[in-house]
């Protein structure tokens, strides 16, 4: 039988880090880590949470077949609560993984934001569920630019800033990468260590900064060449940026990667349920 490119593990909290007002670094550790793989850039893996009063996700077993349909089957009441998120690092050697969630303060009694609620009062030793490649090479991961591109620009929000962080990280030396990034806070800036010619652009809600959309119609220097763009985060402002990118720019539109992590005024859970992309 060949083995499935994905599949579940159990992981427990070891320590948590407020890193910035808006995000809390969660650190799993799991005697199974080390089978886990990431490429790298914005490898994404599937979380589980358990529900008020269960100690650890419910999640189907290995014996259930094909993951989705076995967790869709679950009783909704009962199954853990899914989120996806992206590998901040991952070390096999130490038997540690990194996740980054982005937050936001809840009101008390809101039944939103599960897993930000998770993620501000997570203890060592909690666990969680997660779905995650044994392979390097996999579908789970979208920033892939191609022989011949000759630069890349790159934009997203805060739900979008691991990924783009690793992406960065991942590009080789000396390529030009402009790059636009959403934030609410400017405390929440942080070091994005790369190997690229990289240009940041910090677009701070608190600061009035304009859209991204804006900023990037805007932009009136960017490099020369055939460019890649990644564009993630929230699904509104993902489309206006892919629109303004091959109507207005002329971008081949199959060298335009765009994915919507979230959508306002809609849970991940109703997405879930109606079987929409973000």
């Amino acid at each position: 039988m060949t083995e499935a490119p994905f599949q579940f593990f159990t992981l427990h909290v070891l320590r948590t880090t407020r890193i910035s007002p808006s995000f809390v670094r969660v650190t799993f550790g799991g005697e199974d880590i080390p089978r886990l793989a990431s490429a790298g850039r914005d490898q994404r893996v599937k979380l589980f949470f358990p529900r008020p009063g269960q100690d650890a996700p419910v999640l189907p077993g290995p014996e259930d077949g094909h993951w989705w349909p076995a967790w869709r089957a679950l009783d909704p009441a009962v199954r853990g609560i899914m989120r996806t998120y992206t590998v901040r690092e991952l070390r096999r050697e130490s038997q540690e993984l990194d996740i980054d969630f982005a937050v936001h303060e809840l009101s008390p009694g809101c039944d939103e934001g599960p897993a930000t609620r998770w993620a501000l009062n997570a203890s060592p030793g909690d666990r969680v569920g997660t779905l995650a490649p044994i392979h390097e090479e996999n579908d789970g991961y979208d920033f892939r630019p191609p022989e011949g591109a000759d630069w890349i620009l790159l934009t997203g929000d805060e739900s979008a800033l691991p990924a783009l962080a690793g992406n960065l990280e991942s590009l080789p030396p000396g390529v030009p990468a402009r790059v636009w990034i959403t934030l609410q806070h400017a405390a929440d800036r942080c070091a994005l260590p790369t190997r690229a010619d990289a240009r940041v652009t910090w677009l701070v809600r608190e600061e009035s900064a304009p859209a991204a959309e804006d900023a990037i119609r805007a932009a009136d220097d960017l490099p020369q060449g055939t460019p890649y763009a990644w564009i993630a985060g929230e699904s509104a402002t993902v489309r206006a940026v892919r629109r303004h990118l091959v109507r207005e720019r002329g971008y081949d539109r199959r060298a335009v990667k765009f994915t919507g992590y979230w959508r306002r005024g809609t849970s991940e859970d109703v997405l879930l349920v109606t079987g929409e992309d973000a």
